[in-house]
C-alpha cells in the first residue's frame, strides 16, 4: 500500500471528505484487512485564497510547493491537491515535484470520456468557471464545456463561499442549482455537469441532479485509491 499525501485545508470540509472516504473505500476494498497511511499538509485557506483572488500565482505555487515537498519528505508516494481551484498552478507544481501529482481535471476528463459524454456544464467557484485550467484537458479531448451565465455564476460562487465552504446545506440552494443545470440542458444541450468545486457534492449528487453528475471528488478519490493500492 502506497502512502497518500494530501494538500488540504482548501477548504476544510473537502479535506475531511477526502480523509474519511479514502479510509472507508480502501478498508472496504481490502475486506477490512487494511486502511491507508495518509499524511495531510493543511494550508491557510485565507492566505491561499488571497493569492488566487489577487492573481499572485507565483506566491501560491511557492506556498503549495512547500506543502508538496513536506509530504514527499514524509514518505508520501501518491500526492494530490484536494481543491480544483488550487489546480491553477498545477503545471508549475508538477514541474517542481519529485513525484507525479494526481490531477483532478485529468481524472474527470477520463471519466467523462468513459461515459461517452461530449457536452458538459461546469459548476465551480467563479474563478474556475471563468478560467481555462479546468477546461483545458477536456477541450483537448474534444469535450465541449459550458459555464452558467454571469448572474448564475455569481449565484453559484456566493452559495459555495458563504454556505458550502462552511458546511451549510440548504434545500433552497439545491433548488437554485438544479434550475441552473436544467436551463443549461435546455439551452446548451449539456449531457452532464461537472461538480468542479470539492464542496458541491455536499448538496448535488447522482440522485438529485437533472443530468449525469460528474463528482470531481468521487472521481479523484477513485483514482487515488487505485494508485495507492497498486
Amino acid at each position: 500500500m502506497r502512502k497518500i499525501g494530501l494538500v488540504g485545508g482548501t477548504g476544510p470540509e473537502s479535506t475531511v471528505m477526502y480523509y474519511k472516504n479514502l479510509n472507508t473505500e480502501i478498508d472496504a476494498r481490502t475486506g477490512g484487512e487494511a486502511m491507508p497511511d495518509i499524511a495531510i499538509e493543511s494550508v491557510d485557506f485565507r492566505r491561499a485564497w488571497k493569492y488566487v483572488s489577487s492573481g499572485e500565482y507565483d506566491l501560491l505555487a511557492d506556498y503549495l510547493a512547500e506543502k508538496v515537498d513536506a509530504l514527499v519528505a514524509g514518505g508520501a508516494e501518491v500526492v494530490a491537491l484536494t481543491a480544483v481551484t488550487m489546480h491553477v498552478v498545477f503545471d508549475e507544481l508538477q514541474k517542481r515535484s519529485k513525484l507525479p501529482l494526481v490531477s483532478i481535471p485529468q481524472a474527470v476528463r477520463d471519466e467523462i470520456l468513459a461515459r461517452g459524454c461530449r457536452k458538459v456544464g461546469l459548476l465551480e467557484t467563479i474563478f474556475t468557471m471563468e478560467k481555462d485550467y479546468m477546461k483545458k484537458d477536456l477541450l483537448e479531448a474534444g469535450i465541449k464545456v459550458f459555464v452558467p451565465g454571469e448572474a448564475e455564476r455569481q449565484l453559484v460562487a456566493k452559495r459555495i463561499y458563504e454556505e458550502l465552504e462552511q458546511g451549510i446545506v440548504k434545500e433552497s440552494t439545491l433548488a437554485e442549482l438544479r434550475a441552473i443545470i436544467e436551463r443549461m440542458r435546455e439551452d446548451d444541450g449539456i449531457e452532464g455537469v461537472i461538480l468542479g468545486c470539492t464542496e458541491l457534492p455536499l448538496i448535488l449528487n447522482s440522485e438529485n441532479c437533472p443530468v449525469q453528475c460528474f463528482d470531481s471528488v468521487a472521481i479523484h478519490l477513485k483514482k487515488l485509491v487505485e494508485l495507492a493500492m497498486n
